[in-house]
């Protein structure tokens, strides 16, 4: 989106209906469920504007609940088979809707269930939920409910000075919380190299964990 989309505020209601963009079986391609077969589910609208994102999540339509779950348990299977147990949520900005009874009823089918977030906003989830937060500039200390229930932040970092040039401390080191640094797509294959070699000495240098965007290297969404 290039920082062209409108900023949404959070959503009211009771869950039973989303503001859907996609559904589709892949790859996780970054963080620390990489590799593994998923369903990414990719809910509409964000509340921030980050002028480097590249996601399409305005053409939105709203899903109910059930029908939701039935298109889940679809794109899980291979020739009537579950092969995928892992739900990704991800958006634009997930906890911008009530996703609780989503992610309830995706625990009670089997599925794991992990979301991605901007960490700015929180809705009480199911404890099994894992949640990786991806925080933006410019930063501040996470909100402590939030904070309390990640599982692992990961970064964007730049090789040029700047706002994403540098891991900062957004509460982590007291929490004990994983930390992933994972270079910027700038949409620029010389500047997107440099990030991605300073990914690497970074993490090398500071104990982080590498993420690199997999799913990209291999052609697939």
């Amino acid at each position: 989106m290039h920082g062209m989309n409108p900023k949404r505020p959070p959503e009211t209601g009771d869950g039973q209906t989303l503001q859907v963009q996609e559904i589709f079986a892949t790859l996780q391609g970054e963080g620390p469920f990489v590799g593994q077969p998923s369903v990414f589910v990719r809910l509409g609208g964000c509340n921030l504007a980050c002028d480097f994102c590249d996601t399409e999540f305005e053409s939105f339509t709203p899903h109910a609940l059930g029908s939701l779950l039935v298109a889940v348990e679809a794109a899980a299977k291979e020739q009537d088979k579950r092969v995928r147990d892992l739900v990704v949520i991800t958006g634009g900005e997930p906890l911008r809707q009530n996703i609780a009874p989503f992610c309830a009823a995706l625990l009670d089918m089997g599925f794991r269930v992990q979301i991605e977030t901007n960490g700015t906003l929180w809705r009480p989830l199911p404890e099994a939920v894992n949640i990786v937060c991806s925080p933006k500039a410019p930063y501040g200390p996470l909100r402590p409910d939030l904070l309390a229930r990640a599982d692992a932040l990961k970064f964007i970092v730049t090789a040029a000075e700047g706002p994403y040039h540098a891991v900062p401390e957004v509460g982590q080191a007291n929490a004990h919380v994983p930390v992933y640094v994972q270079p910027m797509d700038e949409g620029n294959a010389e500047k997107t190299r440099a990030n991605t070699q300073y990914a690497q000495q970074l993490a090398q240098r500071m104990g982080y964990r590498l993420s690199l965007q997999t799913h990209k290297m291999l052609g697939i969404a």
